[in-house]
């Protein structure tokens, strides 16, 4: 279990979810993601003849499927991706709140460290809050979402017994142990087999026919209705004058009354909670949110009162889910308007990149000294080219001095084809980016590993190609696009990096919080990236795989530079204004709900 307390001081209780709810989840989720991937290959296969734009709609979709369905569908329903939803479970941050893009980017992105060798499923096993890789970089956790409904109604009819009053009318006949009694066997009847439904019926029927002569001859309905009857009159004015020492007020009729007097104000902030789940504060109107702020606080002092009185286990789990719901709605840290997307884009994104310099530094001398080390090697070994580049480029190379002399580039689309051409550079890019940071949670270790092996690689096509007087053949077609796509590569593992700093060297924070606080900032990098490849990768199969000169290509290359200068420039001048900094950060942790296993 997860408590949480709200500035209430009301103490939210979620159940954790375990390795076999989350197991069954994912695999209604990627049975949904395998159907959508075999419709989008299809259709892939039958649009490659028509018109090239439906291609690469198509392909987007393909690409989304694979990186989005998940992100996409707990960051706007709540948490919820459809098998979830089916399985009971919802993801939440570790503070209560509902998670919203980013927090659901930052631990599926994350999927592929989990998926490989089970390490996912082994850390929710052994982990106190079941969290995987994903969810520490996030903060995240994955728990119970138990919908309330009342059972009674599901069981029988109400029908009043011979000679009862009505309903609300009277003091208890029934004693607490006696009502907690039927209640228990009402509230898990509906899960009963039937013969051990009739079973306990028939007993608890014996146990009240004498006090009830003209009861109704069916076991399981007179049971029912006793049960309602006596809920209505503990609701009643004199519901706390039940059989006991005279003058005392049970807590089980306190808890009834409390019950039947406040179902209705319980119900309506359900429905009012419902919209606001659905499309945040938002969907109410101005004159509407003092209301729903006090309904609110209604609620959660309800909560208080039913746990203190000890009512049962389906109120106090309905009274649970709307607090946690308002809470979640009030508490909110942020609004997804447009003109938040905007800033996120324009400022944050950038200011986290300025602010984390000393890793990309890093990580551009992790990509250039191999790079360099390549080039050196394929210059002085030209032997060793078989076994270190990839064949399609050595055929390239061995294409290249034909193509030069027919006044032919490197790469060259028909003008048709280019936006299929675009479309793929720029999902493969986000994948492997995608992939870089990842696998900078593996201590750092990954990012290195994948930044280091593409510097290598493409110094030593470059030492190649260089060797058969190509090299500026090839630099030609990289002119364009090559500063936003090298530099997008730097910035996607200094990302990784940080998660390997926070995990070996977390300063002065307790490790979880520091992950979570570089989880938060690579996150900012990383949507940086995705807009820089988005740009790259339009230039690359517009420009770069065209017909335009050298001329046009360097102008490019100088326009790219200056707007990625100006870019930067504008997140460095917000740093101090919202950003993604670790101060910031931390002042942020600082206002969380503590929260305790």
């Amino acid at each position: 279990h997860l408590e949480l307390e709200t500035p209430e001081h009301v103490v939210l209780d979620y159940e954790i979810a375990g390795v076999g709810s989350r197991t069954l989840a994912a695999l209604a989720d990627w049975l949904i993601v395998l159907a959508m991937l075999i419709v989008a290959v299809l259709a892939i296969g039958l649009l490659r003849g028509g018109a090239p734009w439906l291609v690469v709609i198509d392909i987007v979709i393909l690409y989304g499927v694979v990186w989005g369905y998940f992100t996409l569908f707990e960051g706007l329903r709540n948490g919820q991706t459809p098998g979830k939803r089916w399985l009971g479970i919802r993801v939440i941050r570790d503070t209560g709140h509902g998670i919203g893009i980013a927090e659901a980017a930052a631990r599926n992105l994350l999927l592929p460290v989990d998926l490989f060798g089970m390490i996912g499923i082994i850390l929710i096993a052994v982990h106190p809050r079941a969290r995987r890789l994903g969810d520490l970089v996030a903060g995240t956790v994955v728990v119970r979402d138990r919908p309330f409904v009342r059972q009674v109604s599901a069981i029988a009819p109400a029908t009043p017994l011979a000679e009862a009053p009505a309903a609300g009318q009277g003091t208890p006949s029934l004693t607490d142990q006696e009502f907690l009694l039927l209640s228990g066997f009402i509230e898990r009847s509906p899960t009963l087999p039937p013969p051990v439904r009739d079973r306990f019926a028939a007993s608890l029927a014996a146990r009240f026919a004498e006090r009830n002569p003209l009861r109704p001859g069916d076991d399981l309905l007179f049971v029912t209705t006793l049960y309602r009857e006596e809920e209505a009159r503990r609701g009643g004015r004199f519901g706390a004058r039940g059989p006991g020492p005279a003058g005392r007020t049970s807590s089980g009729a306190v808890a009834a009354r409390l019950v039947a007097r406040k179902s209705a104000r319980w119900a309506e902030f359900q429905v009012i909670a419902d919209r606001v789940s659905a499309g945040g504060l938002d969907v109410l109107a101005a004159r509407e949110l003092p209301d729903f702020a006090a309904r609110y606080r209604e609620v959660a002092a309800d909560l208080a009162r039913a746990r203190t009185y000890h009512a049962d286990s389906m109120v106090l789990t309905q009274l649970e889910r709307l607090v946690a719901a308002g809470h979640s709605a009030l508490y909110r840290i942020e609004r997804h308007t447009w003109r938040r997307i905007g800033a996120f884009i324009s400022a944050e994104c950038p200011a986290a990149i300025v602010a984390s310099w000393r890793y990309v530094l890093l990580a551009f001398l992790v990509f250039t000294l191999p790079g360099l080390a390549g080039y050196e090697l394929l210059r002085q070994h030209p032997d060793l080219a078989a076994e270190v580049i990839p064949d399609n480029m050595l055929d390239r190379a061995e294409a290249g001095a034909a193509r030069q002399a027919h006044g032919q580039g490197y790469v060259m689309t028909l003008p048709s084809q280019r936006p299929i051409v675009a479309a793929s550079i720029i999902t493969n890019n986000i994948g492997v980016a995608f992939t870089c940071f990842a696998w900078g949670i593996v201590f750092g270790v990954g990012s290195l590993i994948a930044v280091g092996f593409n510097g290598l690689i493409l110094g030593a096509i470059s030492g190649y190609f260089a060797n058969m007087g190509l090299l500026g053949y090839l630099w030609t077609f990289v002119a364009g696009h090559g500063v936003l796509e090298l530099f997008s590569i730097w910035v996607a593992g200094a990302a990784g990096l940080m998660l390997g700093r926070a995990i070996i060297a977390p300063g002065e924070l307790p490790r979880r919080d520091a992950l979570v606080l570089a989880g938060r900032t690579a996150m900012r990098m990383i949507a940086a990236v995705v807009v820089m490849l988005i740009c790259a990768g339009t230039i690359e199969g517009f420009i770069s795989s065209g017909t335009s000169s050298l001329a046009v290509r360097l102008c490019i290359t100088a326009g790219t530079t200056m707007l990625l200068v100006a870019y930067l420039f504008n997140g460095a001048r917000h740093l101090g204004v919202r950003t993604a900094t670790p101060g910031v950060y931390a002042r942020d942790s600082a206002r969380r709900p503590l929260g305790r296993e």
